[in-house]
């Protein structure tokens, strides 16, 4: 069998080596090693393959922590030691920036990371019946597979989440509807854990006594959603039982609904907000504008600064939480927050968003191409973009500096997910 040399890692922490012309991506290789692969997908350009022995090992190639990394999908990253992992990710947005949008930083800000492990607060958890398992599966998908992971712990959750798991997969087992629980939401806050069973029919009583038991044993809140997400409610009814985190720094506590969306890493979430307002530099008596607003995350934020934010969000629910957190923080005053359509504004909506000193773009992973491209030369003289795909970051910063007239004056990286491929990203534009 041929050696391949591992060249460096894609955007999926694969790596990358090429042979008689074609790429072969190579899960669970490194950079700088020598690998043998057994291929799994072959297309005319390219292979995707797994290692089958190492030759040359990486001297970055770390023992993983889990004992269920080899099968379990959650993370990819675990036999790569932690500060190259960062590195790694600060190439992939350099190389995003450089090749897709033609772009180049003046200056690398520093990465920002926290705790590599028990920092996951929010997860989407697969559940299945497996008789042949002997009960219930409660984890992440395994590599490359539909079937749920056979995993009894997680070392990315919290201790305390990671505790549940047996019992959790014990007490779904003995239910009646347990072939109808696909899913299982976690979402961690301050004074609380909150688990969303998804139920694709209503749980009989035997079944409600059982899910009693268990959140009073354990001390958990449990939510039942048997459609979309809003319509996971506690299961006990008058359950005070919303979540919250904190930004200690801009005095704030801020609610969300179990299914909400919120950074999953509270820690890293902190300094960010503080990266975020060091670059933005929101001044009293300003107006920003912060779009993708979602429930105040950085709105309330800016607000803490003197400065009055006005929060666009494409979600009716998300805006009424944004509202519902500014009042709870006594920031209703210098906060106002209107539903907007932020993926499919036109030429005609050039201007729409109104005057604004400052702007914070906070999108989801398709980016905010249409944002930048109807920015008039009304626009703020300073936007600060955070990113969760590179890729779009880099077409979007294309549009901003070679259509706009912005500088892109800093980016780096911020480690939201350790041990995974993800790549979160934070970046000034000055014009």
């Amino acid at each position: 069998m041929q050696a391949l040399l591992i060249e460096s890692l894609d955007q999926e922490g694969r790596g990358i080596a090429r042979r008689d012309g074609k790429v072969i991506f190579v899960e669970g290789a490194l950079p700088g090693e020598v690998v043998e692969v057994a291929p799994y997908r072959k297309k005319p350009s390219y292979e995707l393959a797994s290692v089958t022995r190492i030759l040359h090992a990486s001297t970055q190639r770390v023992a993983p922590r889990c004992p269920f990394f080899a099968r379990c999908g959650g993370c990819s990253l675990q036999h790569f030691d932690a500060r190259a992992q960062v590195a790694v990710k600060q190439r992939v947005l350099e190389d995003s920036l450089s090749h897709i949008g033609k772009v180049r930083p003046d200056t690398i800000l520093p990465a920002i990371h926290g705790a590599e492990w028990g920092y996951r607060h929010r997860a989407r958890l697969s559940a299945r019946f497996v008789a042949k398992k002997g009960g219930a599966l409660v984890g992440f998908h395994e590599k490359r597979r539909s079937y749920v992971a056979d995993m009894t712990s997680c070392e990315v959750l919290p201790r305390a989440v990671s505790d549940l798991l047996v019992p959790l997969r014990e007490t779904l087992a003995r239910l009646t509807i347990r072939e109808r629980v696909p899913q299982v939401e976690v979402a961690v806050g301050e004074e609380a854990i909150v688990l969303v069973l998804r139920v694709l029919q209503a749980p009989a009583q035997e079944d409600v006594r059982l899910l009693e038991a268990f959140a009073a044993r354990h001390s958990v809140v449990l939510y039942l959603q048997p459609r979309g997400p809003d319509s996971a409610q506690p299961m006990r009814s008058g359950t005070q039982a919303e979540p919250f985190y904190t930004l200690p720094e801009f005095d704030l506590a801020i609610r969300f609904s179990p299914t909400e969306f919120t950074q999953v890493n509270h820690a890293v979430n902190r300094v960010l907000v503080r990266r975020a307002m060091a670059l933005l530099d929101p001044q009293p008596g300003e107006r920003v504008a912060d779009l993708f607003c979602g429930i105040g995350n950085f709105t309330l934020a800016i607000a803490r600064r003197g400065a009055t934010v006005s929060g666009f969000e494409g979600s009716t629910a998300l805006v009424a939480r944004a509202a519902a957190n500014a009042r709870d923080n006594g920031l209703e005053r210098a906060t106002r927050f209107s539903v907007r359509n932020l993926i499919e504004l036109s030429e005609n909506d050039a201007g729409a968003f109104g005057k604004f000193d400052r702007m914070l773009i906070d999108p989801p992973r398709d980016g905010a191409i249409a944002v930048v491209k109807t920015l008039t030369e009304d626009r703020p003289r300073r936007v600060v973009y955070v990113s969760c795909n590179p890729a779009t970051l880099a077409r979007d910063a294309a549009v901003l500096v070679h259509a706009q007239g912005y500088r892109l004056s800093g980016a780096g990286v911020v480690n939201m997910f350790p041990h995974t491929s993800h790549v979160e990203s934070i970046a000034v534009f000055d014009r």
